[in-house]
């Protein structure tokens, strides 16, 4: 006989039941919730890779895309070299009548004094409401309009009188300087007619300044060939004999293009073969020889010359006696009717030198393997004249007046008309000009700074503020040296314009004006001068989140390498030896500093790299993932903001870090390339990439 369970029991095995099932229900939850968050965790790791991936490629094609510019920028200078004869042959001949200047100046231009002051409406001077009552009070309020419009009237009258009697002088002003010009110009177009009869006659002074002018001011040359000239007349040969300089061999570039390889993450430039660069700089002198023979006898409209002989040299060393001298690379004596047979669109240029005019080009111009000229200036007697070799007025020691003068005339031979300011109350403009564009145009104030050192970056700002309050469509400032990344970091976006002296020089060549920028020894002194002053210094300010201590560096290198181990600029080489470069006390916010001078960087250097590394000694089990939110803050020495550059964060395990680099770009300017490269093994794998060797 089988006995039931009791209440009780059974009471106590269903909560144990229950108890089971809500532990089995507890389990099965907590399985779940360590899946999901395992799944969650798996897909922030597969976002952070995929992120981390997609950075690289980004950065990737930014690197590959830097080095397709810079290869395009090679190939562009080669294909310009190639094609110097057909676009040369291209530009108009020189002429005499290029010599002449037109009878014409600028048009009196009275702005607002040439607008008549308006006279105040009677009508719009009604009464007033009259306060009170009776016929008196409406008498009174008509007799106080009457008063408001006598008072409006006068003043207005006086206004008028007084613009006029400025008008007035500024008219006689403005024609007393009209026929100065007009004079001036008058005597010069007599001394060309007086130099066109000379020439038709033959006078071997006239021929060789003309020719020589010819050859200097002709337009199918690049802008920044050399244009050195030498020459005489045989007037009993009716020859010419010329020495012209040629470009050197820097003309063709050395490398042939740039490769970025992503595993060492650096640009590598493939050199171009010896046999390549030599076989284009002898076409590019025989390309010139030729050019400039087809300029002479182009210009010759008289019929003065039977043959010239012509010399190309280039500055250098002298290797039979080791002294600076005109090495000779390219020398023919051609007549007249042999050159005339020839289509120079057509020819090889090393073979129509050498086999049709049966000159001689030397076969190792690269090494100053001379040539033997077959005569020189002066060896038939007469005259010697040069161009080109320091004739030009020196901009740095021009007078004040005379160079804002000369700038307003560049402005007035680009179609504008522009007149320099008085020298007191100019409110910082020293040439007002206007550009009768109707798009484009509109008023613009011109500041001229005849500096040696770089322009700071408050003279751009001060210009600004002239352009705001002077109400003008832009401002143009312009210098004989040349601008920081500050003042351009300032200009960016803004109605201004910089001219940096090379420049100013350029457009003067091709304005028929003249000007150089000193000699080139005292361009040496302001290059080697690093320390005249702070205002071309940029500061380089790092900030960063974390307490994480740093040691931040900076390498002067050309390409990946760096130029020397003393340009490596840390804290034991706090500055390069010409102090372009330093290492200096950071300023809050920032907690490193580095000062760069930009133009006084030396001419092979085109980047400058900024890395960081822990400091070992400080945190010597740290890496860079207390290294987030970094900036690189560009400011100048006083403190003043300019621009502001964001780097990469560090990353766990890594305990040195690329920040970025400036580089150099053709234009001369400096932009920033952001880095991102770590390297977990700290500072010396990274700068050994750079070419320095630790020991």
């Amino acid at each position: 006989m089988s006995r039931r369970s009791t209440g009780l029991i059974a009471t106590w095995a269903e909560i144990q039941r229950r108890q089971q099932r809500q532990e089995e229900a507890r389990r099965r939850t907590w399985e779940q919730q360590q899946r999901e968050q395992e799944r969650q965790e798996r897909a922030a790791q597969r976002a952070a890779a995929r992120s981390r991936r997609e950075e690289q490629a980004a950065y990737r094609q930014r690197r590959e895309a830097d080095a397709r510019r810079r290869t395009e920028e090679l190939d562009a200078q080669v294909e310009r070299v190639r094609n110097l004869l057909s676009s040369g042959c291209a530009a108009p001949a020189f002429t005499p009548a290029a010599l002449a200047r037109p009878e014409r100046v600028e048009p009196f231009a009275p702005g607002r004094l040439g607008v008549p002051v308006p006279m105040p409406d009677p009508n719009a001077y009604q009464p007033q409401s009259p306060v009170g009552w009776g016929p008196g009070a409406n008498r009174q309020a008509q007799e106080q309009a009457r008063a408001r419009y006598e008072h409006d009237r006068r003043a207005a009258q006086a206004a008028e009188a007084q613009r006029q009697h400025q008008l007035a002088l500024y008219h006689q002003q403005y024609q007393q300087w009209a026929d100065e010009q007009l004079a001036e110009i008058r005597r010069h177009n007599a001394g060309i007619a007086e130099l066109t009869a000379a020439l038709r006659r033959g006078e071997p002074d006239s021929v060789v300044e003309y020719f020589t002018a010819a050859l200097y001011a002709s337009q199918g040359w690049p802008h920044d060939f050399p244009h050195q000239v030498t020459a005489s007349f045989d007037a009993a040969a009716r020859q010419l004999v010329l020495n012209r300089e040629l470009p050197d061999d820097a003309v063709v570039p050395e490398a042939s293009l740039v490769r970025y390889m992503p595993g060492a993450d650096r640009d590598k430039e493939v050199r171009r073969p010896a046999v390549e660069r030599r076989a284009l700089y002898r076409d590019v002198l025989a390309q010139c020889v030729l050019l400039a023979l087809r300029d002479l006898f182009a210009a010759d409209q008289f019929g003065v010359l039977d043959s010239v002989v012509l010399n190309g040299f280039v500055d250098g060393t002298d290797p039979a006696t080791g002294h600076r001298a005109q090495v000779f690379l390219a020398t023919v004596t051609v007549s007249r009717a042999d050159f005339a047979r020839l289509n120079l669109t057509q020819v090889s240029a090393p073979d129509c030198l050498v086999d049709g005019l049966r000159g001689r080009l030397s076969d190792r111009p690269d090494r100053r393997a001379g040539v033997r000229p077959d005569r020189l200036p002066g060896d038939g007697g007469g005259s010697v004249a040069s161009q080109g070799d320091g004739e030009e007025p020196d901009l740095y020691e021009m007078d004040p007046l005379r160079f804002e003068e000369l700038v307003a005339e560049l402005f007035r031979a680009m179609g504008m008309q522009a007149v320099t300011t008085a020298r007191s109350g100019d409110g910082g403009v020293d040439v007002d000009a206007l550009d009768p564009d109707p798009i484009r145009g509109g008023k613009i104030v011109v500041q001229v700074k005849r500096y040696r050192n770089t322009v700071p970056p408050s003279a751009v700002r001060d210009l600004y503020g002239t352009v705001q309050a002077a109400g003008a469509n832009k401002g143009v400032l312009i210098t004989t040296s040349a601008f920081g990344p500050g003042s351009h970091a300032f200009a960016n976006g803004k109605p201004l314009t910089l001219v940096a002296g090379t420049e100013l020089v350029d457009l003067l060549s091709r304005h028929g004006l003249s000007g150089r920028l000193g000699g080139a020894a005292a361009r040496q002194e302001a290059a080697t001068d690093p320390e005249a002053d702070l205002d071309d210094t940029s500061v380089l300010g790092l900030t960063w989140s974390g307490a994480v201590s740093l040691d931040v560096c900076a390498l002067v290198c050309q390409g990946n390498r760096i130029l020397s181990e003393d340009r490596f600029v840390f804290y034991n080489n706090p500055r390069t030896p010409d102090g372009s470069v330093r290492m200096m006390p950071a300023v809050a916010p920032d907690k490193a500093a580095v000062w760069v001078r930009f133009e006084h960087l030396p001419p092979q250097a085109d980047r400058l790299v900024l890395v960081a590394a822990v400091d070992p000694e400080t945190h010597p089990d740290a890496d860079l993932s207390g290294f987030s939110d970094a900036r690189l803050r560009l400011s100048d020495p006083s403190g003043t903001a300019i621009d502001e550059l964001q780097v990469s964060d560090g990353r766990p395990g890594e305990t040195a870090l690329v920040l970025g680099s400036f580089r150099r770009r053709s234009s001369g300017d400096w932009s920033f390339v952001p880095g991102g490269k770590g390297y977990p093994d700290g500072l010396v794998p990274l700068v050994e990439e750079y070419g320095i060797e630790v020991a």
